[in-house]
């Protein structure tokens, strides 16, 4: 498959879903949490290492740093800036072929705070395909949810597949889990279908990526 047919796929991706970003809309800030010391720094969540990945049957995981922000990874279905009013890290990685991964995590203000947030980010990711081809009746899109996992307050798995009018096709998995008022959301994708996806392994690294939150 040609490059430029990928990059305009995934261009189309981000621009669908970028008008979303304003109806995300949370608190102008988040609440300290009940019970914090003053002064006192809470530790930062921990991150998935390459190795935490779904083995690529070819290429080695490099993991990037960790970064403040969210991530454009992620753009394809959260919108650019994910959920606003929030402070949102985030780390890459890559393999030498064609497939990446991301990870973001977020510390919210509560653990209520945590638990909506991470059902507004479910649902968009549920909503993610009908989005798609809303908006763009050149490309069809299907969504599959593979399941919960009962890893500290618990994840959710989900696959989305795309496929375009002028033939480029890609494979997503996605995930969202919580430890307390903290949240985190995992993707994985490559050109491919429903049938190149990894799924044992990814919802392997999404327990690995909420069980090492803390």
């Amino acid at each position: 498959m040609p490059m430029r047919t990928r990059a305009a796929t995934l261009a189309f991706l981000s621009a669908v879903t970028l008008a979303a970003v304003t109806s995300l809309a949370g608190p102008a800030a988040a609440a300290p949490a009940t019970g914090a010391v003053p002064g006192a720094k809470a530790a930062a969540p921990r991150f998935l290492a390459a190795s935490q990945l779904p083995p690529h049957p070819s290429s080695a995981w490099t993991a990037g740093p960790v970064t403040d922000g969210f991530p454009a990874e992620l753009a394809y279905c959260l919108g650019e800036e994910g959920v606003p009013a929030h402070d949102y890290r985030h780390r890459v990685f890559h393999t030498d072929l064609d497939t990446g991964a991301v990870q973001a995590t977020v510390v919210t203000g509560s653990a209520a705070q945590g638990k909506a947030l991470a059902a507004l980010i479910d649902r968009r990711i549920r909503s993610c395909a009908d989005r798609i081809e809303r908006s763009d009746p050149e490309t069809e899109a299907e969504g599959r949810f593979y399941g919960s996992l009962p890893v500290e307050e618990g994840a959710r798995v989900h696959g989305l597949h795309t496929a375009t009018s002028w033939g480029a096709t890609d494979i997503h998995l996605l995930s969202v889990g919580r430890d307390g008022r903290t949240i985190t959301v995992v993707s994985w994708g490559q050109m491919g279908d429903f049938g190149d996806a990894p799924v044992a392994a990814f919802r392997k690294t999404t327990a690995r990526a909420v069980g090492k939150l803390y």
